[in-house]
């Protein structure tokens, strides 16, 4: 039974444990779990509990869609930690606006949006792509091959990414797109393409259970990863784990966080993770992110002292958290985060080393107004 609002603050949880993109979703939820956890144990938010009210939306857009509009209208929530996918976001977003809700969204994603019901806590193009763009031509050499899952986030993203590499004098040899739940005979014409073609390095926006198996097979082939390594945005410690970290060593990940930062406030974070969820688990870019948005919330609340969105939506602006991934920052002008962008190298336990950051958190840029795609940006940051 669900507790009377005066009992305590109920906000929604809308994230996927089952479906194509559990592994990630799962962690969207435990980083938000842990979190609500936290804030409960040092005495709520103004003395009150932090209620979440959780769905589980299958992966499924049709069900985000209608468990959106029944925890805003029918369960008469305001606040919704939620959504993984951009397509999932794109579809809860108009039933966000209707009900005048305030949805916090934590992935990384394409950018080219902002709607004043949403925080973005997760990573925008220039704060991952610009390196990742300079990083693979730097360290492996011109010739990338883009591969992707068919909706707007993979299409959106190797666009920009394509521009970058062109940009920099770098070529594209080949650029693919599959059904999210992508059959082996699939998956293996991709794989044979990119053993004829010989692309000096693998973009891949794939996503769930077909990066999954895209990850195995490329493995399976034999493709040498020290000279033509998958690199993305989203291939983190919990989904290389789920794989087999033998199969993914050398792989990169541009992300804002690894569960390697060797800071006292990441060893905390990583060390409850575990005692909440099991030593087994893994941290990743997946559940900080959902796990730093509801502290930033629960600050937001306590200077409002009411589950008003608008108030809310305005006192997270310029709001800044020592999270586990360091100092973030909600951008007034943008809605989005400062973050400090990082490129990682899988190594045989499933764990990344950081081989480039950035040092300082970057301003997040989402509709590309003042990135110049010319500019190599590691040299820039270093």
């Amino acid at each position: 039974m669900t507790p009377p609002a005066q009992d305590g603050w109920r906000a929604g949880v809308l994230f996927s444990r089952s479906g194509i993109t559990a592994v990630t979703e799962t962690e969207h939820y435990n980083g938000t779990i842990l979190a609500i956890d936290e804030i409960n144990a040092a005495g709520g938010i103004l003395g009150r509990p932090l209620i979440p009210i959780c769905k589980d939306p299958g992966s499924d857009n049709n069900a985000y869609r209608a468990l959106a509009r029944q925890m805003l209208s029918e369960d008469e929530l305001d606040v919704i930690f939620g959504c993984s996918m951009s397509a999932s976001r794109k579809t809860v977003l108009p039933i966000v606006e209707r009900y005048n809700g305030l949805l916090f969204y934590p992935s990384m994603y394409e950018g080219f949006e902002y709607c004043e019901n949403l925080v973005y806590s997760g990573a925008t193009p220039n704060q991952l792509c610009l390196p990742l763009a300079d990083y693979l031509l730097q360290t492996y050499g011109n010739k990338i091959l883009f591969v992707g899952s068919d909706y707007i986030y993979p299409r959106e993203s190797n666009r920009i990414m394509r521009d970058l590499i062109e940009a920099r004098g770098g070529e594209t040899v080949g650029e693919h797109y599959l059904p999210l739940e992508a059959t082996a005979t699939a998956q293996m014409a991709l794989i044979r393409e990119i053993k004829q073609n010989r692309p000096d390095a693998v973009f891949s926006t794939l996503v769930g259970t077909s990066a999954q198996a895209f990850y195995t097979l490329y493995d399976a082939a034999g493709i040498d990863r020290r000279t033509c390594p998958i690199a993305s945005l989203t291939m983190a410690e919990g989904e290389i784990a789920r794989i087999g970290p033998e199969k993914c060593t050398g792989h990169i990940l541009a992300a804002s966080y690894f569960q390697t930062l060797d800071t006292a406030v990441n060893h905390a974070f990583v060390a409850s993770y575990k005692a909440r969820f099991g030593a087994a688990t893994v941290t990743s870019v997946w559940s900080e992110p959902a796990y730093s948005q509801v502290h930033l919330f629960a600050r937001a609340l306590e200077q409002v002292g009411t589950m008003d969105t608008h108030r809310i939506g305005q006192a997270v602006l310029g709001l800044e958290f020592e999270a586990p991934v360091g100092r973030i920052h909600v951008d007034p002008e943008t809605r989005h985060t400062w973050l400090t962008p990082r490129i990682g190298l899988a190594r045989p336990d499933g764990l990344f080393d950081v081989v480039w950051e950035s040092g300082t958190p970057v301003h997040p840029d989402p509709y590309l107004a003042t990135t110049r795609f010319e500019e190599p940006s590691l040299r820039e940051w270093v």
